[in-house]
């Protein structure tokens, strides 16, 4: 299992978002049966949302899918015809959609418009937007709110994305930062195209998903970086199962810590 401790650069909030660190408390000191917060971020095709909702079930906590909420303003874009060269009307877009989940489902639904997004979000031309849409400022902001909000709501939270341990929760007293090689990643999504039906170009998705790395990591707003204090946990060559019994494990071992 190739697991290991290592922080990484830190990073500022936000410009605009205010520092408000909800319902967390600080390393070392908490109970899994009183609010925590666990943050699991990464690149794309980590399988962190896989990861985060099995280990959420495991812990009892609930899960959130940060990314699926990009995605879900990237195809309110789409749908209405508007490209992330129009951000303002992209954002403006996104926050009348109203974008939210339906927590009475598992894993909870992603809503928009009162509609349940599904098997769209993962589309490829929804991937082919969705890095340039989380890069806009306005966007992040109004994203980094809404999670804030929901942590508020449902205090015991396992949540995945690309900032939630840098930027939304950054005293979340247990990090993990998932990692995998670029050409694991484009093999994992061919899977689930195919899966889903759809023709998959391992080659072309080797690329996209290395331009994505570039422009995630590159964007001035909310970066993808490693959050200080991060478990950085490498799935490329690791079975699921495996993945998320050493997570639940690292989160029981620091629960029982004094």
């Amino acid at each position: 299992m190739n697991v290991e401790t290592r922080a990484g650069p830190s990073v500022s909030i936000i410009p605009g978002v205010r520092a408000l660190r909800p319902v967390v408390v600080h390393a070392g000191v908490f109970r899994l049966d009183q609010p925590i917060i666990i943050t699991i971020d990464g690149p794309a095709g980590t399988g962190k949302s896989s990861v985060a909702r099995a280990l959420a079930a495991r812990l009892g906590l609930d899960f959130l899918d940060t990314g699926a909420m990009y995605r879900a303003a990237a195809l309110v874009a789409l749908r209405r015809g508007i490209t992330p060269d129009d951000p303002a009307r992209l954002v403006g877009a996104a926050i009348e959609a109203d974008i939210r989940f339906d927590w009475s489902l598992d894993p909870p639904a992603v809503l928009a418009e009162g509609e349940v997004l599904d098997d769209e979000l993962r589309t490829a031309r929804v991937t082919g937007i969705v890095s340039r849409v989380a890069g806009i400022p306005a966007l992040r902001r109004h994203m980094v709110e809404r999670q804030r909000e929901i942590a508020k709501k449902h205090p015991r939270l396992v949540t995945e994305g690309r900032d939630q341990g840098s930027v939304v929760f950054p005293d979340a007293p247990v990090k993990f930062y998932l990692d995998a090689s670029a050409k694991v990643r484009a093999s994992r999504r061919a899977a689930q195209l195919a899966a889903m039906g759809q023709h998959a170009d391992v080659a072309k998705l080797l690329a996209e998903i290395e331009a994505r790395d570039a422009s995630d990591m590159s964007r001035r707003d909310g970066p993808l970086v490693r959050p200080d204090g991060a478990i950085v946990v490498d799935t490329s060559n690791l079975e699921f199962d495996g993945v998320v019994t050493e997570l639940e494990r690292i989160v029981r071992r620091k629960a029982e810590e004094p």
